[in-house]
C-alpha cells in the first residue's frame, strides 16, 4: 500500500508547484509588518484543501484582530478520520510570511514562483509553505489510494507566527482542548538540508542589554573624566567567563554548551576627539535548558560589580528577551521513534534527535505538556533573499508524512 501511495506523490509535483505559486501569490504579512494579516491566504487554502482532498471536519479558531481589515487571524484545523481517535497525528504550519527586505537583493519577484534547477524562489515557499504543502499531499494521496488512515490525523494551519503567535498557535491552545498527551505533533517549520535532524529540545534565549555609565570629557584630559567605553570592553571579555561558570555540556545539542556572545553595540559619541560617558552593548545567550536563568543574572551581576569597582563606572543590566527554555520532547519519545522510522525509509538515513539554539513554536506545545518534534528536509533559507525550496524535498517529505501517518502501533 505504501508503495502505491509513493507512486502519487512522485506524480505530484507539477501539482505541488501550482500550490506554490498561487500561495506566493498572496501575501500573508502581519500588521506588525505592515501587513493585512493572512485571511486571504487562509480562505484559498481552505477552499484548495475542500476541492483536492475533502476533509471530514474543519474547525475554525480565528483569534480577533483589530489591526486588520478582516478583524480576525485565522487558524485552521482540518481533520480525516482514522480507524481510531485514541491518539492523532497532527502536523502545524503556519500561513504567513516575513516581508522580502531589500528587493534588489533578490534575483526574482518575491511575490512570484520561479523553478530554476528544480528550486521553487518565492518568499514563504520554504518558511513555511513547504510545510503546508508536504502533508496536504500525503493526504491526499492516502485518500486517493483508498486507504484508511489507522489514527485521526490533523493539519493546523495558524496565524501570526512570525510576530510572536499570540494571534496563532498561543490562542488556539488557550482556547481548544484539541491535544492530547499520547498525541503525535509535528511542526515542519526547520530543518537541515540532509533531513537528519529531528529537533526535540531549544534552549533558553536570553538577550541582555548591558548599558555602562562613566563621565564624559575631552580627550585631551582623560583624567577628567571616566571612559565607559574603555570600561564596557574590559567587561565584554570578562563575560566570557560565562562559559567557565556554567560549564554543562548536553550532546543532544550543537554545539553542546550554553553559549555567551557579545552582538550589538550602540554608538555612543559622535566624535573622535571626546571620550563617551555612556557605551552600550548586548549579549546574546543561548543558554541549555536546566540552568534556571536567575543562576545566569547573579554571574553577571558578580562580574560586572567587579569591573565597577575596578573601573569607578556604573553599569546597568535590562533583559531585552528573555525566554526560559521549554521543557524537551524526551529522545525516545513514540513520536520520535516513528517520525524516525519514517526518516528511515524514505530518505534511508539515520536521523537524530536533537537540541538547537534558536526557537519554534514547538515550544508553545512543550510548555503546555505536549511533546512535539521539529523536522523538514530544507536548505534552510528562511527570511533571505532569494529564499527557495526543492521539489525534490517537497516530494520526498510528502513520503516522509505519508508513512508517519500510516503506522500502526
Amino acid at each position: 500500500m505504501l508503495e502505491d501511495i509513493y507512486g502519487k506523490i512522485d506524480a505530484y509535483g507539477d501539482a505541488m508547484k501550482d500550490l506554490q505559486s498561487k500561495l506566493t501569490a498572496i501575501p500573508a504579512l502581519g500588521p506588525e509588518n505592515d501587513g493585512v494579516g493572512e485571511k486571504e491566504k487562509a480562505d484559498f487554502l481552505e477552499k484548495w484543501m475542500a476541492d483536492q482532498i475533502g476533509f471530514d471536519t474543519v474547525e475554525h479558531y480565528d483569534a480577533p484582530d483589530d489591526r486588520v481589515p478582516a478583524g480576525i487571524r485565522p487558524n485552521i484545523v482540518a481533520t480525516v478520520k482514522g480507524a481510531s481517535s485514541e491518539r492523532k497525528i497532527w502536523v502545524m504550519g503556519h500561513i504567513d510570511v516575513v516581508p522580502p527586505g531589500d528587493l534588489e537583493k533578490w534575483n526574482t519577484n518575491p511575490w512570484e514562483v520561479v523553478e530554476k534547477d528544480g528550486k521553487l524562489y518565492g518568499r514563504g515557499t520554504e518558511d513555511n509553505q513547504h510545510g503546508i504543502v508536504t502533508p496536504l499531499f500525503a493526504l491526499k494521496a492516502i485518500k486517493e489510494s483508498g486507504a484508511q488512515l489507522p489514527y485521526d490525523t490533523s493539519v493546523v494551519f495558524v496565524s501570526a507566527e512570525e510576530t510572536g503567535s499570540e494571534h496563532g498557535i498561543g490562542y488556539l491552545l488557550e482556547n481548544s482542548d484539541l491535544f492530547g498527551k499520547d498525541d503525535y505533533i509535528i511542526v515542519p517549520d526547520a530543518g537541515e538540508p540532509d533531513g537528519g535532524m529531528i529537533e526535540v529540545a531549544e534552549k533558553s534565549i536570553y538577550w541582555l542589554k548591558i548599558e555602562t555609565t562613566g563621565k564624559q570629557c575631552h580627550a585631551s584630559t582623560p583624567a577628567a573624566g571616566v571612559n565607559a567605553h574603555f570600561a564596557g570592553a574590559h567587561l565584554i571579555t570578562r563575560l566570557d567567563k560565562l562559559h567557565e561558570l556554567f560549564p554543562r555540556v548536553d550532546e543532544v545539542f550543537d554545539p553542546p554548551i550554553s553559549t555567551f556572545q557579545s552582538t550589538k553595540k550602540e554608538a555612543n559619541v559622535p566624535n573622535v576627539n571626546t571620550i563617551p560617558g555612556d557605551d552600550v552593548f548586548y549579549l546574546d545567550m543561548r543558554v541549555l535548558p536546566g540552568i534556571d536563568l536567575a543562576e545566569i543574572d547573579a554571574g553577571i551581576r558578580k562580574i560586572c560589580d567587579g569591573a565597577e569597582k575596578e573601573f569607578n563606572v556604573k553599569i546597568t543590566l535590562s533583559a531585552a528577551q528573555k525566554e526560559e527554555a521549554a521543557p524537551a520532547t524526551p529522545v525516545d519519545a513514540p513520536v520520535v521513534k516513528a517520525l524516525a522510522a519514517a526518516i528511515k525509509d524514505v530518505y534511508k538515513i539515520e536521523a537524530k534527535p536533537m537540541g538547537i539554539g534558536g526557537g519554534t513554536v514547538a515550544a508553545f506545545f512543550r510548555r503546555a505538556g505536549f511533546p512535539a518534534v521539529v523536522w523538514s528536509k530544507i536548505d534552510d533559507l528562511c527570511h533571505q533573499p532569494n529564499e527557495y525550496t526543492t521539489v525534490e524535498n517537497m516530494i520526498g517529505d510528502a513520503k516522509v508524512f505519508a508513512n508517519l501517518f500510516m503506522q500502526e502501533g
